[in-house]
């Protein structure tokens, strides 16, 4: 017979499921289906299994007429993210403005290579769209066709295209991203009336946002679902392997898919025979890139053989220090059964 170690059959049925909409330190905001907001702690038995609560998980708590409770157990997750932290999302919704900064192509494609690494579904919202002509507008919606990407264009100023940003954010957990100081907090604002959001003006001299938001917070949507205002970060890191860069760039994903290079190894950058390789916009936005993964996976290399050649130790104060390993031979200890061997070969 197995018991439980922790509730009893008739704690387990008064459990009720709610949604970790924010955290800080070790309380975290849990809503309900209710409606209700209880503030929850994560129990000494969570963190003995290395349990960790993130914004998003589904959790199940201890039915209480109180204000504060504890999270019993966190449900399993359909996804989880690094940066920003976060469990159950299910797409992202890359924020950038037309004008006012002016639109860079380059750096519009370091955030949408980033946002496809995640395997979410990828959204790509480009505001001001009251700012430029019916015919630069045709042309960016046909440049991000040839990408691969339909683009939803709207105006925080003006409502325009708001409706439609509504029904495909209806019933998801989305993730907004994207460079400060292009109205991702602003939009927040307009798709929940009445919610307070620090937002920032752009810089005139460096035409770059400042960062208004610190940390990641579910907000709820009026008609169903949360959107993640997350903190902002003006240069996204390329924390993947190079091989794996050119999965990230659909019009090179459709090519592959018609045909295979003739190296299995193929970067995509000097090797022959390679379908990659072509008259495509983005290719040299693809081998800046390639550049950097390289980069960051030496970097990577080069830690991992440092950390191998140290050891951790305490000293008697129990502080921790490093010293370097002694790997050779000469530097171990003789065994004892070696020692007597040899004294036996001396006797003999």
């Amino acid at each position: 017979m197995v018991i439980p170690d922790s509730f009893s059959i008739a704690q387990e049925s008064e459990l009720i499921t709610g949604t970790v909409i924010a955290s800080q330190a070790n309380f975290y905001q849990v809503r309900l289906d209710s409606q209700k907001t209880i503030l929850c702690t994560r129990p000494t038995r969570l963190k003995k299994i290395g349990q960790s609560v993130l914004v998003g998980d589904q959790v199940t708590i201890k039915s209480t007429e109180f204000e504060r409770s504890a999270i019993a157990s966190v449900l399993p997750r359909n996804s989880e993210l690094q940066r920003p932290p976060m469990a159950n999302a299910q797409q992202i919704l890359l924020v950038f403005a037309l004008e006012e900064p002016t639109l860079d192509p380059v750096q519009l494609s370091r955030f949408l290579v980033k946002a496809e690494s995640t395997n979410l579904k990828l959204l790509l919202g480009l505001n001001k769209a009251d700012l430029i002509t019916p015919q630069e507008r045709e042309t960016w919606q046909m440049r991000l066709n040839n990408w691969g990407y339909e683009g939803y264009f709207f105006s925080v100023n003006t409502n325009q295209g708001l409706q439609e940003l509504k029904t495909v954010l209806h019933n998801k957990i989305t993730i907004l991203a994207g460079p400060s100081g292009v109205g991702k907090s602003s939009l927040t604002s307009l798709l929940i009336p009445n919610l307070e959001i620090r937002t920032n003006t752009v810089s005139g001299k460096l035409q770059k946002g400042r960062h208004t938001t610190r940390h990641v917070e579910l907000y709820e949507l009026p008609e169903g679902g949360f959107i993640a205002d997350s903190p902002g970060f003006n240069q996204p890191d390329f924390d993947f392997s190079p091989e794996s860069l050119i999965n990230f760039f659909p019009e090179a994903r459709a090519r592959l898919a018609q045909n295979s290079c003739k190296f299995h190894n193929c970067i995509h950058q000097n090797e022959p025979d390679c379908v990659v390789k072509g008259e495509w916009e983005r290719y040299e936005y693809y081998l800046k890139f390639l550049g950097e993964t390289k980069a960051y996976s030496q970097k990577i290399a080069k830690t991992k053989d440092k950390e191998s050649s140290l050891k951790t130790k305490n000293n008697t104060s129990g502080q921790k220090y490093t010293e370097p390993k002694l790997d050779s031979k000469k530097y171990r200890r003789i065994s004892r059964k070696v020692t007597n061997q040899k004294l036996e070969d001396l006797d003999n």
